[in-house]
């Protein structure tokens, strides 16, 4: 009975090291495409063959040759190191980086895109300043598109005006840095193919991009943080960010992502969080933060979800100079929320 269990453990894992090797070498051998399916035909004729053996009883030739072909791989897989320039697409050509002094935070390269379809838009990047003392609240944006359990997230920051048409909002969004033509893949963000980008934009830019032009139906809800961890918060994007821009990293579809480098931040604030299978399913988030006191409390979830979803008030608001304050009308937290950070 143990030498069958063992048996059926060595062919799983010769299986699985068939085929991760195969995607790897798939989505990462620098060769051109002929060449490359060459070498990606070999490993899996060469995985076939220890398979075969394996079922044939042979156990120690099997495993200490995928052992080999294994170590060559993994040898070759860490040496790929992620880049700093390429022809990055124009929605990730800067990475957000800032600079505090004092109580004024300088954020450098904030996108301001007017996008006129998913792949063109008009406006720049640009320097913007706040006060730190006039931060008002946090917020989070989920943008889904009809995949269950999959939608993006992005944290906004509001920031008090002298008045409220004053108030200003930059949200913050880490994403895939694709290069130019390149197109997202889920399963290509497993094997380093793309690099990590955290992205500072105005919300008339990220939030219309998904509600108005992608069509994705995005929810706010309002998070329920202090003064102080607000701020903290702020000041964890903005150095995760300043790292990043010096150090590149590889986007990872589970490990690296817009989920779960927030909440990496957001356990540094609040201890004791706990790991949950809602942090690998980004859309399920809100329901995370929910059940531990983020949220605006005496609503329940789906309450919070209805109230907050602003897809058609994004719609309706179009370009609109208050875009922002438009799409929290009617959303849990913002009805009465006092003026003073």
């Amino acid at each position: 009975m143990i030498l069958v269990l063992l048996d059926g453990i060595l062919r799983l894992a010769l299986l699985l090291a068939t085929l991760w090797g195969a995607l790897a070498l798939g989505h990462r051998l620098a060769l051109p495409r002929l060449g490359r399916w060459l070498v990606v035909g070999l490993w899996l004729l060469a995985g076939g063959v220890w398979l075969w053996l394996a079922w044939q009883g042979a156990r120690l030739g099997p495993l200490a040759a995928m052992a080999v072909q294994m170590m060559a791989l993994l040898a070759w897989w860490r040496r790929l190191t992620p880049a700093k320039h390429r022809d990055w697409a124009e929605d990730v050509a800067y990475l957000a980086t800032g600079d505090v002094e004092g109580d004024r935070l300088t954020l450098h390269h904030v996108r301001h895109f007017d996008w006129q379809s998913p792949d063109k838009a008009r406006g720049g990047w640009e320097r913007r300043v706040y006060d730190l003392h006039r931060l008002k609240a946090v917020d989070l944006f989920v943008s889904s598109w009809g995949r269950p359990g999959i939608a993006h997230v992005l944290v906004s920051f509001s920031f008090s005006g002298e008045t409220p048409a004053d108030d200003d909002f930059v949200a913050f969004s880490v994403e895939v840095r694709r290069e130019r033509h390149e197109r997202f893949s889920e399963i290509a963000g497993f094997f380093k193919q793309y690099e990590l980008a955290i992205i500072a934009a105005d919300e008339r830019d990220a939030v219309r991009l998904r509600s108005n032009v992608r069509g994705e139906r995005v929810t706010l809800y309002h998070v329920t943080l202090s003064y102080e961890a607000r701020q903290e918060l702020l000041l964890a994007l903005v150095t995760a960010a300043n790292d990043l821009a010096r150090e590149p990293r590889f986007y990872h579809t589970i490990t690296a992502n817009c989920t779960t480098l927030i909440f990496v931040m957001m356990r540094r604030i609040i201890g004791g969080l706990p790991l949950d299978h809602r942090l690998l399913l980004s859309a399920l988030l809100p329901g995370y933060i929910h059940d531990h006191g983020g949220l605006v409390p005496g609503h329940s979830l789906h309450e919070l979800r209805r109230r907050g979803d602003v897809t058609e008030r994004a719609r309706q608001a179009g370009d609109a100079p208050d875009f922002s304050r438009r799409i929290r009308r009617g959303v849990p937290g913002w009805e009465s929320l006092d003026r003073q950070p």
